[in-house]
């Protein structure tokens, strides 16, 4: 693949962990702005060069940091403007709410192990007390003062751990208009729950929600499953996809009359993980919800599995351990054999992968994907048609300073697995860390964004910058 260079122009900086960067046209205006949500819960927009805010719901987030020595993946994670947002001013956040902190499901690291059947059949019980916080989905207008004002709750989801929340968690269909949110397998490592290939679990799994329908419910349960939604509420919502581990977003591309979807899936301790699809068969929860009550499996002809846990991206699932007797050497188990095979045809294979640790040359071992985007633009031919995405920091720098990483791939004519190429930046960090920790657009994918932060700590403030990707 063609070696591309590019540069990085600084938009925006001294802000919070960057979790979302969008564009829209407001409602009386005629031009495009930047829209950038953090962790935290503020909501700035770019106005003449000039930096405005738009949302502050930083009270309504529940403290971040406390009970994780500063890190954390909860927060504001998601920000949508709907595709009629400049004629009804509505828009869509995800968020992990104040006051909802409970002591997690497990007491304990969970660690698979194949030699003992309890490990590997963990159930999440007395869920309503074991649980770590509340995140919830809502629906905000946009008022003719200026002023945004909450509409309604459209879903309040109960998470058993603090991590694999999603991130930039809402995205609008440009196929089906309905919202998209992206759901991580509710956190711990390994999914110790196997939440993300259970049919009516919400965690692990890509929904649309068709925010057109009422629901006459403002205020829904706290649920976990699919089965505890009341029906009016499961009437609006179809599922795409299972098998997510953790993912930031979802990203179409528009290719002719039809659209290529991109989805990255977070790896537990191989590989990251990029699928590609365009044709899909969605299931209604109602179908999911009535085939358990019968006890029957529902069609799930064109629903798209992304494997975990069984596999992580094209490899089966596995436990890494130190080699005594060679310490340059690892021994890989495989940690869930038997869903390897059970999903191994099941499955859709990653449009590409890379690494944790790759002794190429040209490549990188990677640490986490924090950013999935689709472009189109021509400022940078090279990438013209191809998929960014970006890696949280290379784990050759895992000392400080910390690099981030950016890198693209294309899809292939014949639908096989690609390889794909480091993007070289030419920006000088200085002594600082740069945690790539956000990839964005603008509506018609032209332009690309970067989000950095300097650190992995949320509890460290204003060390954020927000960047153009440029020739």
């Amino acid at each position: 693949m063609i070696k591309v260079k590019v540069g990085l122009r600084p938009i925006v900086s001294r802000i919070n962990l960057p979790t979302v960067v969008k564009t829209t046209i407001l409602p009386g205006d005629s031009i495009e702005r930047l829209f950038i949500a953090t962790q935290v819960g503020e909501i700035f927009y770019i106005g003449d060069g000039v930096i405005r805010t738009f949302l502050d719901i930083r009270p309504q987030i529940i403290k971040l940091g406390v009970s994780s020595g500063g890190y954390d993946e909860r927060g504001l994670l998601g920000l949508a403007f709907h595709p009629e947002f400049y004629y009804n001013g509505l828009f869509y956040l995800h968020y992990s709410v104040a006051g909802t902190q409970g002591p997690g499901a497990l007491s304990e690291n969970f660690s698979p192990n194949p030699c003992d059947p309890k490990t590997l059949n963990r159930k999440w019980i007395n869920r309503e007390t074991q649980f770590d916080h509340i995140d919830t989905v809502e629906e905000w207008i946009l008022q003719s003062n200026g002023q945004p004002q909450k509409r309604r709750t459209l879903l309040n989801l109960r998470r058993p751990f603090l991590n694999h929340n999603g991130v930039n968690s809402l995205n609008f269909s440009p196929e089906t208009g309905k919202l998209v949110l992206t759901t991580g397998d509710g956190g711990s490592g390994y999914d110790p729950f196997n939440l993300s290939q259970d049919n009516l679990e919400i965690a692990g799994k890509i929904i649309e929600i068709d925010v057109g329908k009422n629901t006459f419910i403002n205020n829904p349960p706290v649920v976990t499953r699919f089965n505890e939604l009341p029906a009016t509420i499961q009437e609006t919502l179809t599922v795409i996809a299972k098998g997510v581990r953790n993912i930031p977003g979802i990203s179409f591309q528009k290719f002719y009359n039809q659209y290529i979807k991109y989805v990255g899936n977070v790896g537990q301790d191989l590989v990251e993980s990029i699928f590609s699809f365009v044709h899909y068969k969605p299931i209604p929860v109602t179908q999911l919800v009535q085939a358990s009550l019968r006890n029957t499996e529902p069609d799930t002809e064109g629903f798209i599995n992304f494997g975990w846990r069984g596999w992580e991206g094209s490899f089966p699932t596995s436990i890494i351990r130190d080699c005594s007797a060679n310490p340059t050497l690892d021994e890989k188990t495989i940690a869930y054999y038997n869903e390897a095979v059970n999903t191994s045809v099941r499955r859709l294979q990653p449009l590409t992968s890379y690494f944790h640790k790759d002794p190429r040359p040209d490549k990188f071992g990677g640490t986490a994907l924090t950013g999935v985007q689709a472009f189109m633009g021509n400022r940078i031919p090279d990438l013209t048609g191809s998929v960014v995405f970006t890696d949280l920091a290379r784990v050759e720098e895992a000392r400080p300073p910390v690099r981030g990483v950016l890198a693209y791939t294309r899809v292939k004519t014949d639908g096989r697995l690609n390889d794909f190429s480091v993007i070289e930046t030419n920006y000088n960090f200085g002594a600082q860390s740069a945690y790539y920790v956000n990839l964005g657009t603008n509506q018609d994918q032209t332009r690309l964004y970067l989000g950095v932060y300097g650190s992995m700590k949320v509890t460290d403030f204003n060390q954020g910058t927000v960047f153009e990707i440029v020739p």
